[in-house]
């Protein structure tokens, strides 16, 4: 059970988030709720890659991988810069690594039974 530190149940030094954030926050995990979305961001998160690269990683054909790359950067979530002739993808900042590793240490502990954190 939690503590409710002030009538609305959210500790003192948290702001209500905005519209928006909220928005924003749904879009992202909008995005994250496609398994090929999803397992390119794993990628991503530990490094930069061409679509080759990842079609040929996550076994889904190359066009798919450009159309959930194109997704994932118009949410946000995604980066690029060219290297010679190529295009390089990559999670774009540690808040997106965080929730990628997050959601996917949450799924492991559903999955694998490991009791979960309490605080």
């Amino acid at each position: 059970m939690y503590a409710r530190d002030n009538e609305s149940g959210a500790h003192p030094s948290q702001e209500r988030p905005t519209a928006a954030q909220v928005e924003t926050a749904v879009e992202a995990f909008r995005m994250l709720s496609d398994g090929t979305r999803l397992r390119l961001m794993w990628l991503l998160a530990s490094g930069e890659y061409d679509v080759s690269t990842l079609a040929d990683a996550i076994e889904v054909a190359r066009p798919s991988v450009s159309q959930h790359l194109a997704k994932l950067r118009l949410a946000g979530l995604v980066e690029t810069r060219r290297h010679g002739r190529r295009v390089l993808y990559r999670a774009r900042d540690a808040h997106v690594r965080r929730l990628i590793a997050e959601a996917l240490f949450h799924a492991g502990h559903e999955v694998s039974g490991i009791p979960r954190h309490t605080s």
